[in-house]
C-alpha cells in the first residue's frame, strides 16, 4: 500500500458510535458501532473504553432493553436483506437465544410492555404486502396478533401494559398513529380522522400525551393530547420554517428534549410543559443530533454527528446546563485534521425555486473539478454529517456540492411535494441548474463535474446523465433504479403502494416512466458510469443495475457494475465499504480531467 492509498484507507476506516440506549436501573447504556466491521452492540467499561456487549452473526439493526434492565432484545438481519430476526440475551449480553424467527419475513420491534412481560412487533407473515402487529409473551413465547392492516404498520411504543401506539403508513410521507388495546383489539386514531398528516414520536405519561405532527401546518411541530380525547391536538411549540424532528420525555414528565432541523443543521432544545417554555442548548458543535435517551430526570444521552465528527455519544445535564462527550470513537489522529466543514448556500433553479446545498472546498483556488452528491429517499435530506468519500475528494482538491433538491425533507410539506409523479424531471433540472451554479459562483471547471448518489440518489444520477448528458464528466450510481416502472413492478409489495404515492401509480404513469427512464435513454448517456449494488437488496432489486449495465455495454459505453454478494440496500461490511469508496475515488480521479473530457466530446459527436 503506497502513501496515497494509506491516506484514503484512513479516511474510510473511521468508525462512529450511534443509537445510544439507556439500560434501565443501571446508569449505563449501550450503543452501536462498526468497530468489528459490522454494526454490533457495545458498552463502555469502568475506564470509559468500548467493550462489545453482544456478539451476533450479522449486523444489528435495533436494540431494546427491558424495563428492569435484565434482558435485551436485538434485531439482526442476514447479508443486508433487512429482514430482522429477534434474539434475546440476559443482563451480561451472553447466551443469545432466538425469540422471534421467520427468516422470509420482516420484523419491526415496538418495545417492551411496562411490566416487562411482553414485546410488540409487526411482521408481513400473513401476506408479503400486509403488516400486522403481534405481542409475544417473553417467558412462554406465545404470540398473539393484536392489530391487522392491509398496509405497512409499525408498533412505536407501549403506553401501559395493555395498550400501545401503532404507526400506519398511509403514503410515502404520511403516518397515522393509532392507540391499540392489546386485550380488546380496539383502536382509536390520534388526531382528526380523514386528514393526511405526518405524525411521529408519540409519548404519554400520567394520561398526558405529546406528539409531532404537521397537522394544519407545513412543518412538524409539538402538540399535546389526552388519552380521554386523543382526537384533539393542541399546539405547543412550532417553527414556521423548520421541522421538530424528535422528542424524548424525562421519566418524571417534567422535561421534554427535542431536536430542531434547520436546513440539515440541528439544534438541541428542552421544553418544560408546566411553564410552557423552552431553551436551546448553545454549547454543541454544529451537526446532527438524534437518538435521545434519558439517564435520569436530570440528564439524557444523544448522538451527535457532524462533517468533522462521524458520530459519538454525548450527554446533557439540565441542572448543570452542561454537555459532555462520552465516547471518542468518531475521530482520527491521522486524517482528522484534513476534515472540512461545509458552508450552506442556495441557488435559483430553472423556475426560480431556491434550492439549498452544502458546499465543501479545501481552499479558494478556482478552476478545479467538482462532484455533486445526491441523497436518497426521495424524501431524504442531506445533512451536516461525515461522509468519508466526500471528505477525501475535498482533501484531493475537488469541490463537493451536496444539494437538497425539490422533494427533500426538512423544508416543509409543500417543498416535499414539488417532485411528485410527472414533476420528477423538475428535480433532475435542479441538478442541471446546480452544475451551472458551481461554474458561475464557485469557478469550477465546466467539463470536470461528476455526480454520484445512493438509492433514489442513484436514480437521479442516471436521470441527470440521460437528460443532461453534456454536463457530466462521470457518474457513480449506488443501488439506484434505472426505470421506475420496473422498480415498482419488482420491489416488495408492501413498499410498492408507498412509493406509488411519490412516483405515481403503475396504472396511470407507466408510459411516463418508460418515456423518462434512464434505462430507455442509454443512447444519450455518454459519461463513464460506475454502478454498485447489493445482491440481497430488498428495496431496489439488483436487476435495476444489471439491465442498465448490460444495455450500456452493448452500446460500447464505459460502464462497470460491481455487485456485493453479501450486502443489501446498505453497504455495511467494512471490507465492502472500503472497496466501494476506493473504487469511487479512483474512478473520479481517472475521469475528471481534461483529456477524458475531450474524449467525451468526441463520443457525443459520433453518437
Amino acid at each position: 500500500m503506497n502513501e496515497e492509498e494509506k491516506v484514503l484507507f484512513d479516511f474510510l476506516k473511521v468508525n462512529s458510535a450511534y443509537e445510544a440506549k439507556v439500560i434501565p436501573g443501571t446508569g449505563t447504556f449501550t450503543f452501536l458501532s462498526k468497530l468489528t466491521g459490522i454494526p454490533q452492540v457495545w458498552k463502555l467499561n469502568s475506564e470509559g473504553k468500548p467493550v462489545q456487549f453482544i456478539s451476533t452473526h450479522d449486523r444489528v439493526l435495533s436494540v431494546h432493553h427491558s424495563p428492569a434492565g435484565d434482558r435485551t432484545v436485538v434485531g439482526v438481519d442476514n447479508k443486508g436483506n433487512e429482514k430482522q430476526q429477534l434474539y434475546i440475551v440476559g443482563p451480561t449480553g451472553d447466551d443469545l437465544k432466538v425469540l422471534v424467527e421467520s427468516k422470509e419475513h420482516f420484523h419491526y420491534v415496538g418495545g417492551w410492555s411496562s411490566d416487562g412481560n411482553y414485546l410488540s412487533f409487526s411482521s408481513n407473515r400473513r401476506h408479503p404486502g400486509y403488516f400486522d402487529v403481534f405481542i409475544i409473551d417473553v417467558e412462554n413465547r406465545e404470540v398473539e396478533q393484536v392489530f391487522t392492516t392491509d398496509v405497512n404498520c409499525v408498533p412505536l411504543s407501549w403506553i401501559d401494559h395493555e395498550s400501545l401506539f401503532v404507526s400506519v403508513m398511509e403514503t410515502n410521507i404520511d403516518r397515522a398513529i393509532y392507540i391499540v388495546n392489546v386485550r380488546t383489539k380496539e383502536s382509536i386514531r390520534l388526531g382528526r380522522e380523514g386528514t393526511a398528516v405526518r405524525m411521529a414520536s408519540p409519548i404519554v405519561i400520567n394520561g398526558k400525551g405529546y406528539v409531532l405532527t404537521d397537522a394544519d401546518e407545513d412543518t412538524l411541530h409539538l402538540c399535546t393530547f389526552s388519552l380521554d380525547a386523543p382526537e384533539k391536538l393542541e399546539k405547543l411549540l412550532h417553527w414556521e420554517k423548520w421541522d421538530i424532528e424528535e422528542i424524548s420525555l424525562s421519566p418524571d414528565g417534567e422535561s421534554l428534549s427535542f431536536t430542531l432541523n434547520e436546513g440539515g443543521i440541528y439544534k438541541l432544545g428542552i421544553y418544560y410543559p408546566k411553564s410552557n417554555t423552552y431553551e436551546i442548548v448553545d454549547e454543541l458543535p454544529q451537526g446532527v443530533v438524534g437518538s435521545m435517551s434519558w439517564l435520569s430526570n436530570d440528564s439524557f444521552l444523544f448522538t451527535l454527528k457532524s462533517p468533522i465528527n462521524p458520530g459519538d455519544i454525548w450527554s446533557y445535564s439540565l441542572s448543570a446546563k452542561k454537555v459532555e462527550r462520552l465516547t471518542f470513537i468518531g475521530q482520527s489522529e491521522t486524517v482528522g485534521g484534513y476534515w472540512k466543514e461545509p458552508k450552506l448556500y442556495s441557488y435559483p433553479s430553472f423556475d426560480g425555486l431556491e434550492v439549498p446545498y452544502f458546499f465543501y472546498n479545501r481552499d479558494s483556488d478556482e478552476k478545479k473539478p467538482a462532484v455533486i452528491y445526491v441523497h436518497g429517499g426521495p424524501e431524504g435530506q442531506s445533512k451536516a454529517e461525515y461522509n468519508p468519500v466526500l471528505q477525501y475528494l475535498v482533501y484531493k482538491g475537488f469541490a463537493v456540492a451536496v444539494p437538497n433538491i425539490r422533494g427533500s425533507n426538512g423544508y416543509g410539506r409543500a417543498y416535499l411535494k414539488l417532485d411528485d409523479a410527472d414533476k420528477r424531471l423538475d428535480a433532475v433540472a435542479d441538478l442541471a441548474s446546480l452544475a451551472e451554479e458551481l461554474v458561475h459562483s464557485h469557478q469550477v471547471l465546466p467539463d470536470k463535474i461528476g455526480i454520484m448518489g445512493r438509492s433514489y440518489g442513484g436514480f437521479m444520477v442516471l436521470s441527470a446523465l440521460a437528460h443532461y448528458p453534456e454536463l457530466w464528466a462521470a457518474g457513480v450510481d449506488i443501488v439506484g433504479m434505472s426505470n421506475l416502472r420496473t422498480f415498482l413492478t419488482n420491489t416488495g409489495e408492501w413498499r410498492r403502494y408507498l412509493r406509488e404515492f411519490e412516483y405515481g401509480s403503475l396504472e396511470t404513469y407507466s408510459a411516463y416512466f418508460d418515456e423518462t427512464a434512464p434505462m430507455n435513454l442509454t443512447h444519450n448517456m455518454i459519461a463513464p458510469l460506475l454502478i454498485f449494488h447489493g445482491r440481497n437488496d430488498s428495496r431496489v432489486p439488483v436487476s435495476e443495475a444489471e439491465q442498465l449495465a448490460s444495455d450500456l455495454k452493448n452500446m460500447n459505453r464505459e460502464v462497470e457494475l460491481v455487485i456485493f454478494e453479501d450486502e443489501g440496500h446498505q453497504t455495511e461490511k467494512i471490507e465492502n465499504h472500503i472497496a466501494m469508496h476506493t473504487k469511487t475515488v479512483e474512478f473520479f480521479n481517472k475521469y475528471l480531467n481534461t483529456e477524458v473530457s475531450d474524449q467525451r466530446r468526441s463520443v457525443k459527436g459520433s453518437s
